[in-house]
């Protein structure tokens, strides 16, 4: 073959090779440049979710629960509290890796017998293919050691013990529809828990470790930690004492007088706004909000029903019992709302002091007769009289020359028609006539407090505008927020809302409510010493005819100089009575009087009240009896002596009781013979005059209070009396007879 031929035949071959070279790179090329694509792809639209998903897979990350700041009262009294406890958790991936040592039943059984759970539950929590899971949450510190024992004994690995916080209550059901809890993850449900805990809460911190995807330790050592940052402490305005104050005596009244619908209580401070007090009852205990307490009714039902009737019922259970009456709930505010119909008029200028009314036992409005409480009426009465006998056909006459425009614009004025702006969730609002509908007939009836509803916040909040000079402030209860360390993080300030009625309206109708206790229906409140105004209401609920009805008392005191305010609201009494005057009067009174005691105001007796005061009784045990005599003597006290020894080895009433002056107090000088018994006479529907003689037949003392406490009672009676008639007690005992009006209506 030719050298020629040779090199024809070889050209064919060396182009087949050139291409099928070029096209094996040109696909190499194509299939390059394709993943190059694929990878800039992932990299681009993909790469930070991968990217997570290694970190994921290569870290362990926990977190680490922040404290949960303090709520405190306005002296620094801890009122929740976050204390430590510890939450169990697995991570089945080392469990089952682990498993060669102690197998997942084992590790299950151990769990649920310590932490009182289901077997089946836990063991299929920790067969689960996850990294994480939480086993049970703040278990106290008995139970996290013997966890502990229990993963040391058996050489567990994959069975962590975290730190955490669970939150306390000190004083149980105190406030607690106020201060409100927490749930399962720490976080505010209700209350001042709910609307400050994004300051309470803190933020968590975390650590980060490098782990193996079978949750191992790496052959490198990776931890960062990132601190917890606490909460904040949140100091209310609440004060612990004055709220135990009003829960002792509201808790009282929801016996006494077998409230149906619970009560309600505020104290504020008329100067600033302060909320000193709010309890609703009935209330529960905060440590198991969770549980429906003081309603035997709804967990009857709640027993018998099942599937969703059963959640639905609980749930509406829950709510009603963690409802805050105070703030929440509207009523209708009765004859209380006649002191700003009074404080319209006088400002208006539309009546005056000495303008005088008939009231004839009813009044006739349009086509409309409205009756008095007081079949017969009160005949001529002036404007003090109308405010003092609560008269309705009078207060009829004030709010019509006063006429709607201005009516409903003082109505708006003290703040009815608009939220308070109260830092708790839930503030109802006023339920009031449309501006268009407001004529003759809504106008009558809104001037002596029927035909709309108000919230008991609203009320006090106004009230104290008279108190305070006519200046609205804005109700608050919380003072400043303080960080674990004390220093003061954010104050809240005291907020004027607006100037509504002049000082010197406000000096003449304090004066007004101060003869309504002194003299009138209020008379319940009197306290010697102390210059109590205010307004007793009392509101047959919507429909009439029920016979359920709303008791209240609202006022202020001292009224020269007013501290604070306190509004009583008694819902559905079921007892004896039902007047405002005659059940919620004396309620508020007890509140004043030992309020104003632990404020260290002073009383100011009046001549008058100081010929009636009260004495303490010293203590003469183990004097001679010469000298036991002398020292009675120089307190105004009588005495009688029982015993023909030398020295007293008893008396009654012992030393420290208060009594009336001239009361007589029991010496006694054998030792086999120190007391001698007697019975209480009954001296119910008596004045206060036979009261005190029938007392002193029985060789008893008598304690006064109410009406009859006032220098120069008239007109009042005997209700109620400790110890009831009957009640066998030693001679020389304390009596306390509490008086009221013979009329005290409304």
């Amino acid at each position: 073959m030719s050298t020629e031929n040779h090199k024809n035949r070889k050209t064919p071959i060396r182009k087949i090779v050139k291409r099928r070279t070029a096209v094996i790179g040109l696909c190499f090329v194509a299939v390059l440049l394709l993943l190059i694509t694929r990878i800039a792809y992932i990299l681009v639209v993909h790469g930070e979710t991968y990217q997570m998903e290694a970190v994921e897979q290569q870290t362990r990350d926990s977190l680490i629960t922040s404290k949960r700041g303090d709520i405190l009262d306005r002296n620094g009294k801890q009122l929740a509290v976050s204390a430590s406890v510890e939450t169990v958790s697995a991570s089945p991936s080392q469990l089952s890796a682990n498993s060669k040592n102690v197998s997942l039943e084992t590790v299950a059984k151990g769990l649920s017998e310590i932490l009182e759970l289901d077997y089946e539950e836990t063991l299929a929590k920790i067969s689960k293919k996850q990294e994480y899971i939480s086993i049970k949450e703040k278990i106290e510190k008995d139970k996290a050691d013997q966890v502990r024992k229990f993963i040391t004994d058996n050489k567990i690995i994959g069975i962590n013990l975290n730190q955490s916080t669970k939150r306390f209550y000190p004083y149980g059901n105190f406030a607690s529809q106020v201060i409100g809890t927490t749930g399962t993850d720490n976080q505010g449900l209700f209350g001042i828990e709910m609307i400050y805990d994004k300051y309470l809460r803190g933020s968590p911190g975390r650590v980060v470790s490098s782990k193996t995807a079978g949750g191992k330790d790496m052959p490198f050592k990776y931890e960062r930690m990132i601190d917890p940052k606490d909460g904040l402490n949140v100091m209310l305005t609440i004060d612990e004492t004055i709220q135990r104050i009003v829960e002792k005596h509201l808790e009282t009244a929801m016996l006494e007088n077998k409230l149906n619908n619970g009560a309600a209580c505020i104290v504020m401070e008329v100067k600033t706004g302060n909320i000193l007090a709010m309890s609703t009852k009935p209330d529960f205990d905060l440590n198991q909000a969770f549980a429906i307490q003081n309603n035997d009714d709804a967990k009857e039902q709640i027993d018998v029903a099942t599937g969703d009737e059963k959640i639905k019922l609980y749930n509406e259970a829950l709510q009603k019992m963690w409802r805050n009456k105070a703030v929440s709930d509207t009523y209708e505010p009765g004859s209380t709302f006649k002191i700003f119909t009074m404080a319209m008029a006088l400002e208006e200028s539309t009546s005056k002091l000495n303008d005088t009314f008939y009231c004839g036992g009813s009044k006739k409005v349009g086509s409309h007769t409205i009756r008095c409480w007081k079949a017969g009426g009160h005949g001529v009465e002036t404007f003090v009289q109308a405010a003092q006998n609560s008269c309705n056909p009078a207060f009829i006459e004030i709010g019509a020359k006063i006429g709607p425009e201005k009516f409903y614009q003082y109505f708006d004025g003290f703040g009815f028609l608009n939220r308070t702006g109260i830092d708790l969730e839930g503030e109802a609002l006023a339920l009031f006539h449309n501006k268009s509908g407001f004529h003759e007939i809504q106008l009558a009836t809104a001037s002596f407090g029927q035909s709309f509803n108000v919230t008991p916040l609203q009320m006090i909040s106004a009230v104290s505008a008279v108190a305070n000079g006519g200046k609205l402030m804005q109700p608050k209860l919380v003072k400043r927020l303080t960080d674990s360390d004390g220093n003061v993080v954010t104050t809240y300030e005291d907020k004027v809302v607006r100037q509504i009625i002049s000082e010197q309206t406000c000096d003449t109708l304090c004066s007004i409510l101060e003869s309504v206790v002194a003299e009138g229906g209020g008379s319940g409140a009197y306290i010697k010493g102390y210059r109590v105004a205010g307004k007793t209401g009392t509101a047959e609920k919507i429909p009439r005819g029920t016979g359920k009805y709303i008791a209240s008392f609202i006022g202020f005191a001292p009224a020269d100089d007013p501290e604070i305010a306190v509004l009583v609201m008694l819902d559905e009494p079921n007892g004896n009575a039902y007047y405002g005057g005659t059940i919620a009067a004396p309620v508020a009174r007890n509140i004043f009087e030992d309020s104003l005691n632990y404020l260290n105001i002073e009383p100011a007796y009046t001549p008058e009240e100081l010929s009636t005061l009260q004495v303490t009784i010293p203590n003469v045990t183990g004097k001679p009896v010469d000298e036991a005599k002398k020292v009675l003597t120089a307190f105004g006290l009588k005495y009688s002596v029982n015993g023909d020894n030398d020295t007293v080895l008893n008396q009654i009433p012992k030393g420290g009781v208060k009594v009336n002056q001239s009361s007589t107090i029991m010496l006694y000088t054998n030792e086999e013979e120190t007391t001698t018994m007697t019975t209480v006479p009954n001296v119910l529907n008596c004045s206060t005059i036979k009261a005190s003689e029938l007392m002193r037949q029985a060789n008893l003392n008598i304690n006064i209070v109410g009406a009859g406490a006032n220098p120069n009672p008239t007109n009042v009676i005997a209700y109620k009396q400790d110890p009831v008639a009957g009640t066998q007690v030693e001679i020389g005992r304390v009596v306390t007879v509490e008086f009221r009006k013979l009329e005290i209506g409304e």
